[in-house]
């Protein structure tokens, strides 16, 4: 394996009738990191996910999965890779130990039924093991759909927003779950667009619209964009929402429960502005991480605009 990375990928594109879905990505993630995927919806994570594991050929692009050629040895890498989807994708109308017995033998797993009992063991599938798929729940149907995904004990984890529409307590053990697995040398590759999901991760990439915008860890990525971000408390705080909207050097503004959150790149201009509010106590605070990624968005938003008055000049 190249350099210890388990997926190196460079210059992926791909498009849909001639609508690009990926432009030119380039991902490297390491043996045994949590490597978080973020994004919108419809910003090219999924279509980025099925290239890597050989689901999906890129139009333009190579690199390596596993230190398989994701061009030319996707067989190999398929053997390799556990995969959740997005959408369940399991047999609904087959029992909880017959999927996973199933997808067992599809894997000529020796002993295959020793494995079902520890996956089901492992994740709390045992006591729902005679009933049908179907009836499960939103989040045992994740549970079973990760299950079925290691059943052969891969060294790769691809997950496809695991946990949208997943009550608080199951989105925690799973998360606690994703990281004890790296303790064993799996390496996860997790698409989310929940924040706080991000920040469990070692490392992040952010990508609008199929353009990878930035990638690293949540404080460099929080660096990069060097935002700056004043927050007020008292009453009234709808009001001053309304009045700051759409000000001088005000680029986001948003109401937190008991306070208001204010941000910007230009931060002579913002204070400037601040100070038309003297009612209000500003204090400076750390940028968020959502705060930055919808800077992002905003700033693609402002580019593709751009190219599409210039191709109308």
């Amino acid at each position: 394996m190249r350099d210890e990375n388990v997926i190196d990928v460079h210059h992926l594109s791909k498009a849909f009738n001639g609508k690009p879905a990926v432009v030119n990505v380039s991902l490297d993630v390491k043996a045994g990191e949590i490597f978080g995927f973020l994004g919108p919806n419809g910003s090219g994570k999924t279509t980025t996910i099925r290239m890597l594991c050989g689901l999906m050929t890129p139009d333009e692009g190579d690199g390596y999965c596993l230190g398989f050629d994701i061009l030319h040895e996707t067989a190999k890498i398929k053997r390799h890779v556990g995969y959740v989807p997005q959408s369940f994708s399991l047999y609904k109308d087959l029992t909880v130990k017959e999927n996973l017995e199933f997808m067992a033998q599809l894997y000529q797993i020796k002993n295959f039924k020793n494995r079902v009992d520890l996956m089901m063991a492992e994740l709390e599938l045992d006591r729902y093991k005679d009933i049908l798929a179907g009836r499960l729940s939103g989040g045992w149907k994740q549970k079973l759909s990760l299950a079925a995904a290691l059943i052969h004990d891969p060294k790769l984890l691809l997950l496809d927003e695991p946990t949208a529409g997943v009550d608080p307590k199951t989105r925690r053990e799973f998360w606690n779950y994703i990281l004890s697995l790296t303790t064993r040398g799996v390496t996860a590759l997790v698409s989310t667009h929940y924040m706080d999901e991000a920040e469990r991760c070692n490392r992040l990439a952010y990508i609008v619209y199929g353009r990878l915008m930035a990638e690293g860890t949540v404080r460099d990525i929080i660096a990069q964009q060097k935002m700056f971000t004043f927050v007020t408390r008292g009453d009234g705080l709808p009001d001053l929402y309304t009045k700051l909207t759409g000000r001088p050097g005000v680029e986001q503004v948003v109401v937190w429960g008991n306070e208001l959150r204010v941000c910007a790149i230009d931060r002579a201009l913002l204070q400037t502005t601040l100070a038309d509010f003297p009612d209000y106590t500003w204090e400076e605070t750390r940028t968020s991480l959502e705060e930055v990624f919808i800077h992002l968005v905003n700033e693609e938003k402002r580019r593709e605009l751009h190219e599409r008055r210039d191709q109308y000049a």
